[in-house]
C-alpha cells in the first residue's frame, strides 16, 4: 500500500474511498505525522556514562543558546565507535532524563533512487523537530542513527526549505543534530569538518562497562563482584555481548515450556489461535548464576571464534586458487 497517496479519489479504487471520511480522506494521517519519539517502554533505572552525558547536555544547550554565544557551534555531534557499543541506548537514556522528545531515523531511510529524496527527508524531519519546540514547548533535536553515507550540504538551520516557496516569516528554530556510526572516514568530508560537526568517539572502559552490566543485572540479584569477575573472564566485548548472555540463559527454560505447552506439535494452536480452554502455562524465568552466564559466555566465544575461523579458511582458498 502506498501511504503517501491514502484514499485520494482516482488513484485507489473507489471501492476504498467511501463518503464517511471524504474523498480525499487520508487513511494513515496519524501514522504519517508521528515522527517523534517517546521513551516509556525504557523502564527501570539503567546506567548513563557521565561523560556520554556531559557530551550531549552540553551540545543541546550550546544550539539552544548559540544566539548569545559569541563562538560559532556546531550543529552537529556526530558520536562514533564500535558496533554494539550502546551509543544509540545511551543517547535514548539521556533523553528520557532531559525530556527530549526527539526525532529519531536511520540511514536507511536516506536509500533512494531518486535524487535529492534523501536531503528532503532530513529537511522535512529537521523542521519536524522545530516544530516539537514551537508547538509542544518542549526540547527537541534530530537523530540519525547508523550514519553510513554522506548527506551533502545543510540549508541554514533556521531557514529549511522542503520545497516550498520562501516566506519572510518562515523561520525554524535551529535544532540540535545528533548522528551516530560506526566510522565516519567514509563521511562527506565537508559534512564532518571541525565547526560543523562536533565528534565524540564512544569507547566504554572497564568501570563504565561493569556500571552498565551491573545495572543490567541488579533485578537478578548479581552482586558487583560477581559482574566484575564476569567482564574480566570474557574482556573486549562487546556491550551486547553481556546482554547476550542473559538471552542465551532463557533458551533451556524455554524449551522447557515447549513441552509443557504439548510440544511444538501444538506450537501454532496454542500461541497463535484463540485458547478458549485456559491460558497458557506460565513463564517461569530461569534464575540467573555465574555459572549459568559463563557457560553461556563461553558458547557465544565459540561462535565469535567459528565465524571468524570460516572467514580465514574463505580467504586462505581464495589466495589458493590464485
Amino acid at each position: 500500500m502506498n501511504i503517501a497517496v491514502g484514499a485520494r479519489k482516482g488513484v485507489v479504487d473507489d471501492l476504498f474511498v467511501g463518503n464517511f471520511l471524504g474523498k480525499d480522506s487520508d487513511i494513515v494521517f496519524d501514522y504519517r505525522q508521528k515522527a517523534t519519539r517517546s521513551f516509556e517502554y525504557i523502564q527501570g533505572d539503567y546506567y548513563i556514562a557521565p561523560v556520554f552525558l556531559d557530551k550531549i547536555a552540553c551540545h543541546m544547550v550550546k544550539n539552544y543558546i548559540s544566539h548569545s554565544l559569541n563562538v560559532k557551534v556546531p550543529l552537529i555531534l556526530g558520536i562514533w565507535g564500535g558496533k554494539g557499543q550502546g551509543k544509540t541506548f545511551q543517547t535514548e537514556l539521556i533523553f528520557r532524563a532531559m525530556g527530549v522528545e526527539p526525532v529519531i531515523m536511520s540511514a536507511g531511510e536516506l536509500e533512494s533512487e531518486k535524487a535529492g529524496e534523501p536531503g528532503r527527508l532530513v529537511r522535512e524531519r529537521y523542521r519536524t523537530a522545530s516544530q516539537v519546540i514551537q508547538n509542544h514547548g518542549k526540547m527537541s533535536c534530530l537523530m540519525i542513527n547508523d550514519l553510513d553515507a554522506g548527506l551533502g550540504r545543510f540549508d541554514n538551520p533556521t531557514r529549511v526549505s522542503i520545497g516550498q516557496k520562501w516566506r519572510d516569516s518562515d523561520v525554524t528554530h535551529r535544532v540540535p543534530i545528533i548522528v551516530t556510526g560506526n566510522d565516519f572516514s567514509t563521511l562527506y568530508a565537508p559534512l564532518i569538518r571541525d565547526g560543523r560537526m562536533e565528534k565524540f568517539y564512544w569507547r566504554p572502559d572497564r568501570e563504565d562497562i561493569v556500571n552498565i552490566v551491573y545495572q543490567m543485572y541488579v533485578k537478578d540479584g548479581l552482586s558487583r563482584n560477581e559482574v566484575e569477575n564476569i567482564v574480566d573472564i570474557f574482556p573486549n566485548q562487546a556491550l551486547d555481548f553481556y546482554g547476550a548472555l542473559r538471552s542465551r540463559t532463557y533458551d533451556q527454560s524455554i524449551l522447557k515450556w515447549v513441552h509443557d505447552i504439548g510440544g511444538y506439535e501444538k506450537l501454532g494452536e496454542k500461541l497463535l489461535k484463540v485458547r478458549k480452554d485456559g491460558k497458557l502455562p506460565t513463564f517461569v524465568p530461569p534464575k540467573q548464576t555465574v555459572e549459568a552466564l559463563l557457560e553461556a559466555g563461553r558458547s557465544l566465544v565459540k561462535e565469535q571464534e567459528l565465524i571468524m575461523s570460516s572467514r580465514l579458511s574463505k580467504e586462505y582458498m581464495k589466495n589458493m586458487d590464485e
